[in-house]
């Protein structure tokens, strides 16, 4: 899998491309951390204080993360995510259900249609739905949340495969 570098970046890219180049690295190193892993070891949770902390089940919360973000809260759709109140990871969980090649798949697909939706819309709008504290916010906040959740999901990612299968990450 190729991905952009985001260090060499030109000076002349506008503040979209930008952010999205960098979601995209995001989501193309989270996919790279998890090559050549079996199915198995895609559902390995290697810690044990955290036990749906699993390569898959990374993927699979990384695929919802974005579903909520751009669908529920950003377009006002209604939550039709796996979680519930009684099983808020459930993302996480049911990820063993599925072929790693299926989370990866889907995580891409989704990835298309999102670039999509972020296309259509200036970066300046305003999401249907208010977060927690009630403010209703930006396109461009939503993306910069999402560079900043996969980011940190990717150092999972790095540490989970080291210790499912001895591979260390660039």
């Amino acid at each position: 899998m190729t991905t952009t570098r985001t260090d060499d970046m030109p000076a002349e890219w506008d503040e979209r491309t930008q952010l999205t180049t960098f979601l995209d690295y995001a989501r193309d190193t989270a996919r790279a951390k998890c090559e050549g892993l079996s199915d198995e070891d895609a559902r390995r949770a290697p810690l044990s204080t955290s036990p749906l902390m699993t390569p898959g089940g990374l993927i699979n919360h990384l695929r919802w993360v974005e579903y909520y973000w751009f669908q529920v809260v950003f377009l006002g759709e209604d939550d039709e995510g796996p979680w519930t109140d009684e099983d808020p990871d459930r993302e996480m969980r049911v990820a063993a259900d599925f072929p790693l090649a299926h989370l990866l798949a889907e995580y891409a697909e989704q990835a298309e249609r999102y670039r999509g939706l972020v296309a259509e819309h200036d970066l300046d709008a305003r999401a249907k739905r208010p977060v927690s504290d009630g403010r209703r916010v930006d396109l461009r906040w939503i993306l910069l949340h999402l560079i900043e959740e996969t980011a940190r999901h990717n150092g999972h990612l790095d540490i989970l495969r080291e210790l499912v299968d001895g591979t260390t990450g660039v």
